[in-house]
C-alpha cells in the first residue's frame, strides 16, 4: 500500500504560479466584485435603522432588533433556493434574481413609510435579504471558483474589500440622508404630545428612510440589466480544485472542516452584526455625544474594516489565511474584553478597532470551508449563507442582555463567538487529506 502524492503536489504548484485572476475572466470578475460593494448598503443601513426605529417608533432595543431578525431570516430561508435554483441554471441566473428582489425589496420602504407600520419594513426588509441571500449564494462561491484552489482565500478577499466601501457608504448615506439629529428630551415630548404634534414628528423621522433606499433599489434594478449583458464563465465541475479529486474519495457534504466552518460563520456573522448593531448606542452611552458624531464613529470603524479587507488580501501573500485568522480572533477577544470593563472612550477606541480584525474573517472562513468540496460547492455555499442567521439571533440576544443589564455587558456575546472562531483557525479549518491509493 502506498500513498500516492506526486501528481497532487504538482498540481498545487501549478494552481500557485497561475495568475489569481484567469485570463479572460477579468469582467465578470468586476462585475460580481462590484455586488460585494452594493449588498454591503442595505446590510449596514440596518445599524442606522435601528437607532432611526427606536426614536420614530418610540421602541427599546430588543424591539428594534427585530429588524436583524426579519432581515437574516431572509438569509436563512432563501439561501438553499439558491442554491438549488443555481445548480440548475448557473450562477447568472442566481445573481440577477438576487438583484430584482434586492430592488423590489428597496421600493417596499415608500409605502411602509407612508403607512407608519413597522410590520411593513420588516416585510420590506425580508424581501431585501432574500435577494442579498441570492447575491451572496451566488458571488462568494463564484469568485471562490474563479481561478486556482490555492488562491480562493485571497481572490475572495479581494473581492469582500470592496464590501466594507458599501458599509462606509451606507453609513454616511444614513447619518446624512436619515439621522435629523433632533433628540427630544422627556419635557420635549411630553410638550409636543400635549399640543398634539408628537405623532406628526414621528411620521416626519419615519419618512427620512424612503430616499436611500428608493436610490438604492434603481441601482439594484440596472445592474441586473448589465450582469444580464455580461457573459459569465462556466464555474462548477470543469472547476473543481485539483487538490479535491486525486484520490480523496467522495465528498460529503459532512465533512467535518465544513461542518466547522459553518458553525464557525454563524458565530463570527453575530458578532459582527451584533457589534454594529449595537456601535452608536453604545458610543453615544459610554462618551456621551450625539446621534450624528456617533454615526460618524461608525463610519471610522467601517473605514477601519476597509483597511483590513485590503491589507489581509496582501498579508496572505505571507502568511497562510488560517494563521491569520486565528490572529485576528485573539486580538478582537482581548479588544472585546476591554470594551466589557471599560464602558468609556476607552472601551469605544476598542470597539473601533475590532473591525480591523474582523475584516476578513467571513470570506477567509467562507474560502476555507469551501476547499475540496468539490461537485458539493454550490450547495455548500448556500448552507454557509444559512449561517448568516447568526446575525439575527445573537444581535436579538445582545437586545436583550443590553436592556437587562447595561450594553457594556452585551458585548460579552461577540467575545465568545470570536473564542469560537480563534478555536476554528487553530483546530479545524482545515481538510485533513487521508485518502490512500492502494
Amino acid at each position: 500500500m502506498s500513498i500516492s502524492t506526486g501528481p497532487i503536489e504538482s498540481s498545487l504548484s501549478a494552481d500557485r504560479d497561475a495568475p489569481l485572476i484567469p485570463a479572460g475572466r477579468l469582467l465578470p470578475f468586476m462585475v460580481v466584485t462590484a455586488l460585494f460593494f452594493l449588498w454591503a448598503i442595505p446590510n449596514n443601513l440596518n445599524d442606522i435603522l435601528i437607532k432611526q426605529f427606536m426614536k420614530s417608533f418610540a421602541m427599546n432595543r430588543s424591539s428594534a432588533a427585530q429588524v436583524q431578525m426579519a432581515f437574516y431570516l431572509g438569509y436563512f430561508l432563501l439561501a438553499i433556493p439558491a442554491g438549488q435554483l443555481m445548480r440548475k441554471f448557473g450562477y447568472k441566473t442566481g445573481v440577477v434574481t438576487g438583484l430584482v428582489l434586492l430592488g423590489c425589496g428597496c421600493w417596499m420602504f415608500y409605502p411602509a413609510a407612508q403607512a407608519g407600520v413597522y410590520g411593513f419594513f420588516l416585510a420590506a426588509e425580508f424581501v431585501i435579504a432574500s435577494g442579498l441571500s441570492f447575491l451572496e449564494t451566488a458571488a462568494n462561491p463564484f469568485i471562490a471558483q474563479l481561478g486556482p484552489s490555492a488562491s480562493s482565500a485571497q481572490r475572495l478577499n479581494l473581492s469582500q474589500a470592496f464590501n466594507p466601501l458599501g458599509s462606509i457608504t451606507a453609513v454616511l448615506l444614513g447619518t446624512v440622508f436619515i439621522f435629523s439629529g433632533v433628540e427630544l428630551t422627556q419635557a420635549q415630548t411630553a410638550a409636543m404630545q400635549a399640543a398634539g404634534t408628537y405623532q406628526a414628528y414621528l411620521h416626519t423621522e419615519t419618512l427620512r428612510v424612503v430616499t436611500p433606499y428608493i436610490v438604492l433599489g434603481a441601482v439594484a434594478l440596472l445592474w441586473a440589466g448589465l450582469v444580464i449583458m455580461t457573459k459569465f464563465p462556466a464555474v462548477g465541475v470543469e472547476d473543481i480544485p485539483r487538490d479535491s479529486v486525486t484520490n480523496i474519495g467522495e465528498v460529503k457534504l459532512w465533512e467535518w472542516h465544513f461542518i466547522f466552518a459553518v458553525l464557525t460563520q454563524f458565530l463570527y456573522v453575530g458578532a459582527q452584526v451584533g457589534t454594529w448593531s449595537y456601535f452608536i448606542p453604545y458610543v453615544e452611552s459610554a462618551t456621551g455625544v450625539g446621534e450624528k458624531a456617533a454615526g460618524y464613529m461608525l463610519t471610522a470603524t467601517l473605514g477601519a474594516f476597509a483597511v483590513g479587507r485590503f491589507g489581509s488580501a496582501w498579508l496572505m501573500k505571507y502568511l497562510p489565511a488560517r494563521m491569520l485568522l486565528g490572529i485576528y480572533a485573539v486580538a478582537n477577544v482581548v479588544l472585546g474584553l476591554a470594551a466589557v470593563t471599560q464602558a468609556g472612550w476607552l472601551g469605544a477606541g476598542c470597539l473601533l478597532t475590532t473591525s480591523l480584525f474582523m475584516s476578513m474573517m467571513f470570506p477567509t472562513i467562507f474560502a476555507l470551508g469551501l476547499k475540496g468540496m468539490g461537485t458539493k460547492t454550490k450547495t455548500a455555499g448556500s448552507l454557509m449563507v444559512m449561517a448568516i442567521l447568526g446575525g439575527a439571533l445573537l444581535t436579538k440576544l445582545m437586545g436583550i442582555l443590553g436592556d437587562s443589564y447595561g450594553l457594556h455587558t452585551a458585548y460579552l456575546v461577540p467575545v465568545v463567538c470570536f473564542v469560537g472562531v480563534a478555536l476554528y483557525a487553530w483546530l479545524g479549518a482545515e481538510r485533513r487529506m487521508s485518502a490512500v491509493a492502494q
